[in-house]
C-alpha cells in the first residue's frame, strides 16, 4: 500500500520573529561626572544610579549635582557668554551648530540604542523620530545663527545670557534639541539638567559637544533630581529658564522666578482631545488615534487621551479601534517590531494603574487587548475605557500612560465644549472631510496646536506650546528662537 504524502497547505502564522537592535554599539560606561566648561567632573553630591525600564537592569551610577555643581556650572556658562559665544559672528556659531547636526547624524544609531534603552521607548520611535529630530532642529537653527536680524526684534538683537534648561524624561533627546539648539544659534550659553531618569543621551550629547570642538562652557549638563533643577531655576544669574514637565512643577517654577528679570518657557501638560465626526475617513481616524495615545506608551504631554466621537458612528470607530489594538505588539523596546515598548519607572506605572482602577471603580468600561506582558520591568497594556463622562479622573487628569478615555458627541458645538472643558490646552486633533468645519473647529479649540486628519506631527519650523495650565511661550520656528532674544534697546 501506497502512502499518499500529506500536501494540505500549512496554516499561515502571522507572528513576527524577534529583530532585536544590538546593544553592542552602546558604551554604557558604569558611572559618569557632570559636564561642566567643557569637561566632565566628579560632583559634590551624592551618586543615584539610572536603570533600563525593560529590565530593571542597572545601567549605570549618575552624580547628583550639589546646589555648589550647579554655580559652578553657571559661572561657567557665564564666562563662556561673555568671553567667547555671545562675542562670536553668527556665521561661525552656526558652524558649530552644524557640526552637531551632522555628528548627531553619524552617531544615530548609538544614540537611538542608548534612548531605548535608558526610556523604555521602542527602537523604531528613538531610530525614526527622536533622533532625526534631534539632528533636524540643530540644522534649523544653524541656518538661523547668522540670520538674528531678521527674527523680528529688529537690527542687531541680544542674547539674553546664561539659559537654564531643565527636561522631562519621555523625549530626552528632543526635549533637549528644543531647548539647546535655539539658545545656541542666539548666542547664549546653557546649563542643562536632564531627567533623573534618562540622563544617559544628554551625557553622550555632551561628548558630542567635545567632538563637534564647541568652546568650553558654552553647553554645561548637571544630572540630579528636583534638588538640582531647584538650585539651577533659583540660581541669581541665570537669565533664562526653560522647562518641560509637569503642570505643578511649572507652577513652582513660576513662583520662584515672581519678581526677577528671569524670563521663562513653560511646557507643561495636556489632556489632548482627538475628535473624529462621522465624514472622517474611518480606518485613517483610527490609526490617527492609535498613535495619538499609544505612541511613546502616551508618555506625551499632547497625547490625544481623550477621544471624542460622533455618536452616530461610535460603535463603528470603537470597534475597528480595538480589532487595531489588538495587532500592537508589546514588549523588548530593542525589538525591531515592538510598538509599546516599557513605562519608563515604577513610580510612573504606580500612576497609571491608580488612576485606572480608579476609572474602572467610577464605572467606566475597561478593555484591554491580550498580550503577555515579560515578567520583569515596568509595563502596562494599550487601555481604551468607554462610557466616560466629564466627570471621570481618567476625563480630566492626565494619565501619561497608554490609557484612553473615549466619549461621545452629537454637534460641532458640543464636540468643541466638551474639548475645551479642561484646564489643560495643549494640542487637539480633528478628523472630517469638511475643509470649513476644520477650520470652525481649529478656531473655536482652545489649545496651541489643532491637527487636521493627522497627529503628533511636529516641524523644527513650527512652533509648539500651550495654553492656561499647558504653559505659556513657544518652542521650536522663529517663536522658539525669540525666546532667547531681546532688542537692542531692551
Amino acid at each position: 500500500m501506497v502512502k499518499v504524502p500529506d500536501t494540505a497547505t500549512p496554516t499561515p502564522s502571522f507572528d513576527y520573529a524577534p529583530a532585536p537592535e544590538s546593544r553592542a554599539i552602546v558604551d554604557i560606561a558604569p558611572s559618569y561626572g557632570l559636564f561642566v566648561d567643557g569637561q566632565f567632573v566628579d560632583g559634590q553630591g551624592r551618586a543615584f544610579k539610572t536603570i533600563n525600564p525593560a529590565t530593571e537592569e542597572v545601567l549605570a551610577e549618575i552624580a547628583e549635582a550639589s546646589a555648589a555643581d550647579v554655580d559652578l556650572a553657571v559661572r561657567a556658562a557665564r564666562r563662556a557668554h561673555t568671553r567667547v559665544w555671545s562675542r562670536m559672528a553668527g556665521r561661525e556659531r552656526a558652524k558649530y551648530l552644524y557640526r552637531i547636526a551632522r555628528i548627531v547624524q553619524e552617531r544615530g544609531r548609538e544614540l537611538a540604542v542608548l534612548e531605548s534603552i535608558d526610556n523604555g521607548k521602542p527602537i523604531r520611535e528613538s531610530r525614526d523620530v527622536d533622533v532625526p529630530a534631534l539632528a533636524a532642529h540643530f540644522f534649523y537653527y544653524a541656518g538661523w545663527a547668522d540670520k538674528l536680524d531678521h527674527a523680528g526684534l529688529g537690527p542687531d538683537p541680544r542674547s539674553l545670557g546664561v539659559a537654564g534648561q531643565v527636561i522631562p524624561w519621555n523625549f530626552p533627546l528632543m526635549m533637549l534639541a528644543w531647548k539647546i539648539a535655539p539658545a545656541l544659534a542666539a548666542g547664549n550659553t546653557v546649563v542643562l539638567k536632564p531627567a533623573e531618569t534618562t540622563p544617559l543621551t544628554a551625557l553622550l550629547f555632551a561628548e558630542i559637544c567635545q567632538q563637534a570642538d564647541l568652546p568650553a562652557g558654552v553647553v554645561n549638563i548637571v544630572t540630579g533630581a528636583g534638588a538640582t533643577g531647584r538650585a539651577l531655576v533659583a540660581h541669581p544669574d541665570v537669565d533664562k529658564i526653560a522647562f518641560t514637565g509637569s503642570t505643578d512643577v511649572g507652577k513652582q517654577i513660576a513662583r520662584t522666578v515672581a519678581g526677577t528679570s528671569k524670563t521663562v518657557t513653560l511646557e507643561l501638560g495636556g489632556k489632548a482631545a482627538n475628535i473624529v465626526f462621522d465624514d472622517a475617513p474611518l480606518d485613517q481616524a483610527v490609526e490617527g488615534v492609535v498613535n495619538g495615545i499609544f505612541f511613546n506608551q502616551g508618555h506625551v504631554c499632547c497625547a490625544g487621551s481623550r477621544l471624542l466621537v460622533q455618536e452616530s458612528v461610535a460603535e463603528e470607530v470603537l470597534a475597528r479601534l480595538k480589532r487595531r489594538m489588538a495587532t500592537l505588539r508589546v514588549g523588548d523596546p530593542l525589538d525591531k517590531n515592538t510598538d509599546v515598548g516599557a513605562i519608563n519607572s515604577a513610580e510612573q506605572l504606580a500612576k497609571i494603574r491608580q488612576l485606572s482602577d480608579i476609572g474602572e471603580a467610577e464605572g467606566a468600561g475597561r478593555w484591554s487587548p491580550p498580550c503577555d506582558l515579560p515578567a520583569t520591568g515596568f509595563w502596562f497594556p494599550p487601555t481604551v475605557f468607554t462610557g466616560v463622562t466629564q466627570a471621570h479622573r481618567i476625563a480630566r487628569e492626565e494619565v501619561f500612560g497608554p490609557v484612553l478615555s473615549v466619549l461621545t458627541f452629537r454637534t460641532p458645538a458640543e464636540a468643541v465644549e466638551k474639548a475645551n472643558n479642561t484646564p489643560y490646552g495643549l494640542s487637539a486633533g480633528v478628523w472630517t472631510e469638511k475643509g470649513s468645519r476644520i477650520l470652525w473647529m481649529a478656531n473655536q479649540l482652545r489649545a496651541g496646536t489643532v491637527w487636521a486628519n493627522t497627529f503628533n506631527k511636529f516641524d523644527a519650523s513650527a512652533p509648539f506650546g500651550g495654553y492656561k495650565e499647558s504653559g505659556y511661550g513657544r518652542e521650536g520656528g522663529r517663536e522658539g528662537l525669540l525666546a532667547y532674544l531681546k532688542g537692542a534697546s531692551a
